[in-house]
């Protein structure tokens, strides 16, 4: 079983790379931005299928462990679980899982709001509970009651979720007595300055 690759990747592909590792080319799926020519160390997750056997590749460990973990959902295989971590980052959406935020999940292209329900459902206890030393120590809490509401008043502004998704969390964790009305001029400063 291959557990991590270093190599040079030498061809991008739509969803894969080919990662050139001492002459031999491994086609590894990896929803990860990568560069060409780069030097990388990619985590490798085997997934053998009767017709198929497919490795897929991520830089980080609690990645890895996150893949895993949405491919026990029914319903979301290797192809869904890759679509929903190449739109939502590893720190997001093991926020979205925590708090319940379905809408963040349902962004994911073949992801709709049942599946994001019920990856919630199923992954929630594990998010939140003893499985969460299995990702990196950068794992956020989980964000206060208000980021809800932050990110529903947000949004009828015009705002897309994942755009202030992150930014949100960050003014509810640094500001976590804050109610809605308070978080709001806070977040819209905080976005302005990101113009």
């Amino acid at each position: 079983m291959i557990g991590k690759l270093q190599g040079i990747v030498d061809y991008i592909g739509d969803g894969y790379v080919i990662l050139l590792v001492h002459g031999v080319g491994y086609k590894v799926f990896t929803s990860e931005y990568l560069t060409h020519k780069s030097t990388v160390e990619l985590w490798i997750e085997t997934v053998v299928r009767e017709d198929s056997i497919r490795l897929f590749g991520f830089t980080s460990l609690s990645g890895q462990n996150l893949f895993n973990m949405l491919t026990t959902v029914s319903g979301v295989g290797p192809k869904v679980a890759m679509a929903i971590l190449g739109t939502i980052s590893v720190d997001t959406l093991m926020s979205a899982i925590a708090t319940g935020d379905a809408k963040t999940i349902a962004t994911a292209p073949g992801v709709g709001k049942k599946v994001a329900e019920k990856i919630i459902v199923e992954l929630k206890n594990k998010i939140g509970g003893t499985s969460a030393d299995l990702f990196a120590p950068t794992a956020p809490t989980a964000a206060g009651s208000a980021l809800p509401d932050l990110l529903m008043a947000l949004e009828a502004l015009g705002y897309r979720r994942l755009d202030i998704l992150e930014m949100a969390q960050k003014l509810v964790n640094k500001n976590p007595t804050a109610d809605v009305a308070a978080l709001v001029p806070m977040a819209l400063k905080e976005i302005s300055g990101n113009k």
